[in-house]
């Protein structure tokens, strides 16, 4: 059988203290290394320290040959108990550890955390008002994006040689549209075959399987392929805009470009916009086609549907106005995913906390956005009766 032995090396300069009372004054001598191995035995020597009614206290601690945070902190305690008990104190230490004291101390003189009190409906109502206040400033200031973007917009196209910087609308085409294509073709397949599995398996019940191309066709064309394309690009390129955008910030590349004389929204926030604008309604429509395949696939081996009758059906249940109500809404989606992404990265701090902060922000943002605007869409489509 095997011990484990702990073996304790002895301190060459072991630490010591001694006290030295003169009438209402008091010598505390610290010599020896005051490291983390002598912690454990001298921190009762230091309790046992009785400075009576002194109202001076000289803590010297030239004596001391080695001293880290462990053996700071002890000089640091002794010096807040005399404090505490009304003693004017002076502390002494060699001077390659003055340092090492003045950041801890200054560190421990931090206010404390505080938690805020809980203070009931009050406390929720004023929650609720600053939550207001903020949706609104947010609001009005991106009001205001919108505007410098829009005219930007207008004075590029009106001038694009002079204005529009085209080997960056091409990188971000590629960026926000080539690059996208797996991932986007990927989800409409899956999602193709999940609607097209859920509509077979409802509409068994009533032996109308073969509505179930209608079912894709018109959702997928009109509301799904769209909505979701969209909300893929904002978690993927509305991100990455406001990450892209705010790490400059926090580099200071911004302040670099406008001392040079460069127009921010120009080099910056138009390729973006117009970029991701262009590419978009191609994704969508990429996202249909892939869609729409995914539920041939699934409809030809759980309904044994061939691939005419499919056809045959989806030429009867859609038509151009299907396809065209879900690409017209796709530049919208595209110019909104692209102006919060970048209006969120403009309102980054100096700090690397803001960048991830504003990021998460920006997707909540774009994807809440994208939803109620697709809401509106179809509520107009509604009543225009399209």
């Amino acid at each position: 059988m095997v011990k484990n032995f702990q073996v304790t090396l002895p301190v060459e300069n072991p630490a010591a203290v001694r006290l030295e009372r003169r009438q209402n004054r008091a010598h505390v001598i610290f010599t020896g290394d005051w490291t983390i191995s002598e912690v454990s035995h001298m921190d009762p020597e230091l309790a046992r320290l009785d400075m009576g009614d002194a109202r001076e206290v000289e803590i010297d601690g030239s004596g001391i040959g080695a001293m880290d945070s462990a053996g700071g902190w002890l000089l640091l305690r002794t010096k807040r108990e005399a404090e505490s008990a009304g003693a004017k104190v002076t502390l002494t230490v060699p001077e390659k550890y003055q340092a090492l004291l003045d950041t801890m101390e200054r560190d421990h003189t931090a206010p404390p955390v505080t938690h805020p009190p809980h203070r009931g409906m009050v406390g929720l109502l004023e929650r609720t008002g600053e939550g207001t206040m903020h949706v609104l400033r947010q609001g009005y200031d991106l009001l205001g994006f919108l505007g410098r973007v829009t005219i930007e917009a207008i004075e590029a196209i009106l001038a694009p040689r002079r204005e529009l910087p085209f080997p960056a609308l091409v990188h971000q085409i590629e960026e926000t549209g080539v690059t996208a294509l797996p991932i986007v073709g990927l989800l409409a397949f899956l999602l193709g075959v999940v609607l097209a599995y859920q509509g077979a398996d409802q509409l068994k019940r009533f032996g109308a399987q073969i509505y179930t191309i209608d079912f894709l066709g018109v959702g997928f064309l009109r509301e799904l392929g769209g909505l979701v394309t969209a909300i893929i690009i904002a978690g993927r390129s509305g991100s990455a805009f406001t990450a892209q955008i705010g790490t400059m910030r926090v580099n200071e590349e911004i302040d670099a470009m406008q001392t040079i004389g460069l127009n921010i929204a120009e080099v910056l926030v138009l390729p973006r916009v117009i970029g991701l604008v262009i590419a978009l309604p191609i994704l969508t429509l990429f996202a249909d086609i892939v869609g729409i395949i995914g539920g041939l696939v699934m409809t030809y081996f759980d309904l044994g549907i061939t691939i005419p009758a499919f056809m045959r059906e989806l030429k009867g249940a859609i038509n151009v106005n299907t396809l065209m109500v879900g690409l017209i809404k796709a530049p919208v989606f595209a110019f909104v995913i692209a102006l919060v992404g970048c209006f969120e990265g403009m309102r980054v701090e100096r700090n690397a906390a803001s960048v991830g902060k504003l990021t998460t922000r920006s997707v909540v943002e774009s994807i809440f956005l994208i939803i109620a605007i697709d809401a509106a869409f179809s509520i107009l489509f509604s009543v225009l009766g399209i």
